[in-house]
């Protein structure tokens, strides 16, 4: 099924997990459509100093894919700048957040995965 980019769900987040701004999300797949994987795939795009605040994933966990930018990730307490290219898992029962440190928007693909067998 083809979705063209002018269809897709558009969801502008504030202050999401606590963090500072607007998170917008672009919704390429539903839970539905991943057949019980998962719970989020989206591109999220933060303006310069947004970001999502740190969280802590229960029962699922979420991989960050850089697409554009400059980011400060927090992984389990620990910060590290990262860029295109650069991927970020957070397991289950970990934390992570992630905030736009650089002057342009910072664009990343997110998706949670659902740890374990889901009935």
């Amino acid at each position: 099924m083809l979705q063209k980019h002018d269809d897709l769900k558009v969801v502008v987040a504030r202050e999401l997990r606590g963090g500072k701004g607007d998170a917008t999300q672009e919704h390429f797949l539903d839970e539905r459509q991943a057949n019980g994987a998962g719970r989020l795939f989206c591109k999220f795009t933060l303006p310069p100093g947004a970001s999502i605040g740190v969280h802590q994933h229960v029962g699922d966990s979420e991989v960050y894919y850089m697409l554009k930018g400059k980011a400060l990730l927090t992984d389990n307490g620990n910060p590290v700048e990262i860029g295109p290219g650069d991927a970020h898992f957070c397991q289950d029962g970990d934390t992570h957040g992630i905030e736009n440190i650089g002057d342009a928007d910072l664009e990343f693909i997110a998706l949670i995965l659902y740890t374990g067998q889901r009935v």
